[in-house]
């Protein structure tokens, strides 16, 4: 493999699946049935072939049906529904059958799972079917690279569809208890008949762009019934849409060309309104969710915060004046302490020893003494400067500016500006007279 990368069996073949099954959601094959096998869980399996090559098929029993009309065609049967086609299914008939193709993962192999069929020579309107899909399928009318997702939460929807029909009772029900507001205008058109199609893609043209979304439904049916939504202008029409379709015609198993040409198809009228419209159960966890999310995101920032001015606080307590000064003061009483001990000290020996020593000690304790004095003196000046009222004392006054800053320089202040004058007793209000010099 060029990228290096060993698959297991079981990744090839999910890959495999994915691909194969996502090419053949739909699709009709004629062949004559071979291998025929009924076991006893009611599922149909055989084989599909023709002069060339043959296919694994699956019926399974829960898509086994009566019938009550001919698939193809529309027809009611008289007399009654008539057994399902699997009941009398046998080898060496030529059926025309509609599935997908699947890919069975423990043996590895693909197969078409098919959900209704009839004997071969009644496709009519499957012919024509299959003409129009493959020549609208070369216009791109079914490029997945044109479709468009759907508006999040659509404020202008477009409903086409037939007001008598149930489709839009059971749209317009769900979308009651679901999304948020939106305005729903309803442009009525038949469903069915030879002009319903052009009708329908003549509305679809006349929309433009005053919708969000226009949502095409219809209840299920025949393929004849159904037949006007496999018309070349009304795919077309869907097609040149501005704005996105969602398609909602029939059943499950229903395909028609305007299914196919829309940006979205639904499987039913009411699968249309649950894709358009969100779950408010589901909206409203999710604003609850983001409340949580919000009020934790709120409480951690107010908490880094008082963090951050607690640290603040104490580093302003660490340079504040006060506190320097009260310190040098305590280390200059631990210093006058030392030097009265040393002195009393001296004194003591002093008066034990003979008169030549006193005198000794007591010069030594007089130049100790002398040198602590200056010492005291000039740690007194010192500590007197850096008091805020010393400068006040010789006259000198602390000017500041309304928002509490230090005026430093002529250039901080400006004429008619309202200032304060911090002196030795008290703050004085003065006003800026003149311009800069």
């Amino acid at each position: 493999m060029s990228d290096g990368k060993v698959l297991t069996v079981t990744a090839l073949t999910d890959a495999i699946r994915g691909k194969l099954e996502g090419a053949f959601p739909l699709v009709w094959v004629r062949g004559q049935v071979t291998d025929l096998s009924r076991p006893v869980s009611g599922h149909l399996y055989f084989a599909l072939r023709d002069e060339l090559s043959r296919i694994a098929v699956v019926w399974f029993k829960g898509d086994i049906q009566p019938e009550n009309f001919d698939p193809l065609t529309g027809e009611v049967y008289e007399g009654g529904p008539r057994a399902s086609l699997a009941q009398r299914l046998e080898n060496g008939q030529e059926i025309l059958c509609a599935g997908r193709v699947a890919v069975y993962r423990p043996r590895g192999v693909y197969q078409l799972v098919i959900e209704y069929a009839s004997l071969a020579g009644v496709g009519g309107l499957h012919a024509e079917f299959e003409r129009l899909r493959a020549r609208l399928a070369a216009l791109g009318y079914f490029a997945p690279e044109r479709k468009r997702p759907l508006p999040r939460h659509p404020r202008r929807v477009a409903l086409v569809t037939s007001p008598q029909g149930a489709a839009i009772q059971d749209f317009l029900r769900l979308s009651e208890n679901r999304g948020l507001a939106a305005i729903i205008r309803v442009y009525p058109v038949p469903v069915q008949g030879e002009e319903a199609g052009p009708k329908i893609a003549q509305v679809l043209r006349r929309i433009g762009e005053d919708a969000d979304v226009v949502v095409l439904i219809r209840g299920g049916g025949s393929l004849e019934d159904l037949w006007a939504f496999n018309d070349e202008a009304l795919a077309g029409a869907v097609f040149a849409s501005p704005v996105p379709v969602l398609a909602g015609i029939g059943h499950e198993i229903d395909f028609t060309l305007a299914d196919l040409t829309a940006d979205v198809r639904a499987a039913t009228p009411s699968h249309a309104a649950q894709l358009l419209f969100p779950d408010r159960t589901e909206l409203s966890g999710r604003v609850e969710n983001l409340e949580t999310t919000l009020s934790a995101l709120c409480k951690r920032r107010l908490a880094d915060a008082v963090r951050r001015l607690d640290g603040l606080e104490t580093g302003l307590k660490r340079l504040s004046p006060s506190r320097m000064l009260a310190a040098r003061e305590g280390r200059l009483d631990a210093e006058t302490r030392l030097l009265r001990a040393a002195g009393r000290a001296f004194l003591e020996a002093g008066a034990q020893s003979l008169d030549a020593g006193a005198r000794r000690l007591r010069e030594a304790a007089g130049q100790a003494l002398a040198r602590a004095e200056r010492r005291l003196e000039i740690a007194s000046l010192r500590l007197g400067a850096l008091s805020p009222e010393a400068p006040m004392e010789r006259g000198y006054a602390l000017a500041r500016k309304s928002d509490g800053g230090l005026v430093r320089s002529r250039n901080d202040v400006f004429p008619g500006e309202l200032l304060t004058l911090t002196v030795l007793d008290g703050d004085v209000p003065v006003r800026v007279e003149g311009a800069h010099v």
